[in-house]
């Protein structure tokens, strides 16, 4: 009996991670994206931090540049939602929040499992570390995590990618810094200014 419920948690984990490609598209058009694509969100060399929140939201974050802003309909772990997505790029590094409102609590955990496994396939890519993350006020969820992901951009370029994925309520939601670079220093500033709630 353990086997087969096991082999069905898989089966639900595989679903979701096979589903992951259109909404993938969506966040990551922007993230992975040539710099000229953010010309028109791109900051002077100086971090110039504000607080932001996606519209319709309770979530809360310190970008290091103005962003912009997108909306657009995706499929992610096979629900047709809507994405918002602020991104900008300082540094030469491209940050950026996105969320999107999957409707039931049951989805919650493939929608992060697909947000996830998404990132990692577009910077063709291996995850270095994946750990379960504290955001504040975030709904707790087993799928809550900050990844490190090593990879390349489309034009063949190196890249890679921090970013936790986790929820409020039915909203998922995640937060990302890629580039060739690290900046530990800010990257760190912007995940902890992370918090859900008033």
């Amino acid at each position: 009996m353990q086997w087969v419920v096991s082999t069905r948690q898989s089966a639900r984990k595989a679903a979701a991670l096979r589903s992951a490609a259109p909404a993938a598209q969506a966040v990551l058009t922007v993230l992975i994206a040539p710099a000229a694509a953010l010309s028109m969100a791109a900051c002077s060399p100086a971090l110039d931090w504000r607080e932001v929140r996606p519209a319709g939201t309770a979530v809360v974050a310190t970008l290091p540049c103005k962003p912009n802003v997108s909306t657009r309909t995706v499929e992610l772990a096979g629900q047709v939602v809507r994405l918002s997505l602020l991104a900008c790029k300082a540094e030469d590094l491209t940050w950026a929040l996105a969320a999107a409102d999957v409707a039931e609590p049951a989805r919650v955990g493939p929608a992060l499992l697909a947000l996830r496994e998404s990132t990692r396939a577009n910077l063709q890519g291996q995850v270095v570390e994946a750990v379960p993350a504290a955001v504040r006020g975030a709904t707790p969820h087993a799928a809550q995590a900050r990844v490190f992901v090593r990879g390349h951009r489309q034009d063949g370029t190196a890249a890679s990618a921090r970013f936790i994925v986790f929820s409020h309520g039915t909203q998922v939601f995640q937060a990302t810094v890629l580039g060739a670079r690290r900046s530990e220093s800010a990257a760190a500033t912007f995940f902890d200014s992370l918090r859900a709630g008033p």
